[in-house]
């Protein structure tokens, strides 16, 4: 007797690996860093069929707690546009990649955001409401994607 296998969906992938809804992801967030998210409402015009959402505790150091979200295509597998948010007590520090191949842009209410170009991602990090907000696009969309668009993504918190 075979005993046949069926690989995981496309679905099942992601919530083998902690991914939620985006609702419940930033539920948990939310309560664990006593904050208030704001997520943008633009998204890159690019066709994404999956989104979802992962909290991530940093049980060990207490450094490292984040909030990332995917926004995916199941067809289109260059589609790929994440979030990644972390309280600002725990940023990261970027302005290194200003000396190296980065440039500041400055939002609507004169929050000046970083855009740089890193290995697979190109980011766009800003902060704002006391959170670090790490926008990043595939690299092989991102001539779909500008630094200009991700400013008018920002601005739309």
């Amino acid at each position: 007797m075979q005993i046949r296998v069926t690989p995981p969906s496309f679905e099942e992938k992601y919530t083998e690996a902690g991914y939620k809804s985006v609702k419940a992801a930033v539920n948990e967030f939310e309560n664990h860093c006593k904050c208030d998210v704001k997520l943008p409402e633009k998204l890159p015009s690019i066709s994404f069929t999956h989104q979802y959402g992962r909290f991530f505790e940093d049980k060990n150091y207490n450094v490292n707690d984040s909030l990332e979200i995917r926004f995916v295509n199941k067809d289109l597998s260059n589609n790929i546009y994440k979030i990644d948010i972390r309280p600002l007590k725990n940023k990261l520090d970027f302005t290194d990649k200003l000396n190296l191949n980065g440039k500041e842009y400055t939002l609507q209410d004169g929050v000046k955001a970083i855009y740089f170009e890193h290995q697979l991602f190109n980011f766009f990090v800003f902060e704002k409401n006391n959170l670090q907000y790490m926008l990043g696009i595939y690299n092989k969309v991102a001539n779909k994607v500008t630094p200009e668009t991700f400013v008018l993504i920002a601005n739309s918190i």
